[in-house]
């Protein structure tokens, strides 16, 4: 017994300690000579799922799920069986979940007080409310449930109950409300206040609803907060892929490229490990885009494939990959097909910047304003710089297309002062390109020296090479002229066919018959070798002639 005795507090102090490898060997050796109290077996319990063996945390919750109603202790039974009903539920097992949650309502409902464990089943009703589409019901619940936590006491409850608020008010578009709701929780957890699970929980809840409204500055703070929560804890498993996948997508803003690959790397291995598919599956998205920024094309389509068959969407990634290689209008039909059937507007919001701007390369100008149009209304909504610098790198860029170089700059400037302040490099660069087109345009040759040259040296220190190849492009074309024997006014056509206008509409432009617009454009089709004015537009686009 002195042995056990030794390793029963072994156990209980590397617990308390976070090492979770010693925690789970000194418990697991007592439960195997002896039962655990059920409180120690929650510890074994919790040491299992730190280390990421979520299906033997579940056995050894149920057990002490038993153990602690065998005890006459429902309400300590019914917190084992929510876990356990809550867990089976985010992973769509929704028969076991609703199975497990019933038997926790019906071991609370049995005890009867006023207690804690009573609003701890708020939170599935909370969730139920939002699959229901009933955002504010849901946000309501969940207020309740966090309220109770403040009342008893319990802080592992207050920290899940807001963070779980904040989440729907964010995503039902009270931004502001939201995200100081989401602050309180993360207080709760820095301050060390709560659980281990419902640590890591709350963490990478909050981040992520960081992410989803483009809440740029808040997701790199908790990001750092959540990095060095993982750092203390050496044999950590749980929560530390999505913690790198989180460092690698502010990386990758950030124009560290070459980490942000390590660090999607490392995810995909610890969510391998942890059996962790969709998580595994935006990590091999993530090497898709860092590879297609630096030109590793091949590469990137493999990323992109791996993700792919891991359940994950590689849209607009692969699309843009294609817009690369030139294929435009495979780039158009995948993102035509994806904008068309997303209905999300934070999802939206993410792909319509890569659908401005290959609707731009193919010529189909309208639908590329009404993208524009779009991502502006959605910004405004949701109060994001970044969603703000997207809108506006957008607009400049469509308004570039509709001749209007003016007011394009003054779009590309606003985008190109948000790029900075969030410490985008890459974007900021891809802006100056915009804006020395837009000086071009206006005829000030030094300004568009100026920003081609601030632009380059952006895009060298990164290693973007395709994009250092479209600055020779386009240094060759703004250097030598007429293109291809186009003539002047067969230039002028062009960029009027690039628009969008018909012939009718160019001759009453260039006040000249329908019958020379006729010829002129039949004229650009055989000097480009193009078949039709959709890949006349997108030679236009491509070459830098609009």
């Amino acid at each position: 017994m002195a042995g056990t005795s030794d390793q029963l507090r072994a156990g209980r102090e590397s617990y308390s300690d976070s090492a979770w490898t010693a925690a789970y060997e000194s418990l697991s050796r007592v439960e195997q000579e002896a039962l655990l109290a059920a409180e120690d077996l929650e510890l074994l319990a919790t040491s299992a799922y730190m280390l990421g063996r979520e299906d033997e945390w579940m056995q050894l919750l149920e057990r002490a799920c038993r153990r602690h109603s065998d005890a006459g202790l429902p309400l300590k039974a019914a917190r084992c069986a929510f876990w356990i009903g809550t867990h089976l539920a985010i992973r769509g097992e929704m028969g076991p979940a609703s199975g497990w949650l019933g038997r926790a309502q019906r071991l609370v409902e049995r005890d009867g007080s006023d207690c804690v464990e009573r609003a701890y089943m708020l939170l599935p009703v909370a969730l139920q409310h939002e699959a229901a589409g009933d955002y504010e019901g849901a946000a309501a619940t969940a207020a309740t449930a966090a309220e109770a936590g403040e009342r008893f006491g319990d802080r592992d409850l207050f920290a899940l109950a807001a963070h779980v608020q904040g989440t729907l008010l964010v995503t039902d578009g009270h931004v502001r409300e939201g995200l100081c709701v989401l602050d309180e929780a993360m207080v709760a957890v820095t301050a060390g206040e709560v659980s281990p699970i419902v640590a890591g929980i709350v963490y990478c809840g909050v981040i992520l609803a960081c992410e989803e409204i483009y809440e740029v500055r808040r997701a790199r703070e908790w990001t750092s907060a959540l990095t060095r929560w993982c750092e203390q804890q050496p044999d950590l498993l749980a929560f530390t892929g999505r913690c790198l996948v989180h460092r690698a997508q502010l990386m990758q803003l950030h124009g560290d490229w070459r980490a942000a690959l390590e660090e999607a790397g490392r995810a995909g291995r610890r969510f391998e490990d942890a059996m962790n598919r969709g998580a595994a599956a935006k990590g091999w998205y993530l090497r898709g885009e860092v590879h297609r920024l630096r030109g590793e094309f091949s590469e990137a389509e493999e990323a992109y494939r791996e993700a792919s068959q891991l359940g994950f969407e590689p849209q607009p990634g692969l699309a843009l990959l294609r817009l690369a290689r030139g294929n435009a209008d495979a780039a158009a039909a995948a993102m035509r097909r994806v904008v068309g059937e997303t209905t999300a507007r934070l999802r939206r919001a993410g792909l319509l910047p890569a659908y401005v701007e290959t609707m731009v390369a193919v010529g189909d100008v309208d639908e590329a304003r009404r993208a524009c149009r779009e991502l502006g209304e959605i910004a405004a909504e949701y109060e994001s710089a970044l969603l703000q610098a997207m809108a506006a790198q957008a607009r400049g860029a469509v308004e570039l297309v509709d001749g209007d170089a003016g007011a394009a700059l003054r779009s590309l400037r606003q985008a190109w002062q948000a790029w900075e302040e969030l410490e985008a490099p890459y974007e900021a660069a891809c802006t100056r390109v915009l804006i020395a087109r837009a000086c071009q345009k206006l005829g000030d040759g030094d300004a568009y020296t100026l920003e081609v040259a601030a632009a380059r040296s952006t895009f060298e220190a990164l290693g973007a090479a395709p994009d250092l190849a479209s600055l020779d492009a386009l240094s060759r074309n703004a250097a030598g002229g007429v293109l291809h024997g186009l003539t002047p006014r067969e230039l002028e056509v062009l960029r009027l066919v690039a628009s969008g206008k018909s012939n009718r509409e160019i001759a009453v432009a260039l006040v000249i018959s329908e019958h020379t617009v006729a010829r002129h454009v039949q004229n650009i089709f055989s000097k480009l070798d193009v078949p039709s004015r959709t890949a006349a537009g997108a030679f236009a686009f491509e070459h830098d002639l609009v």
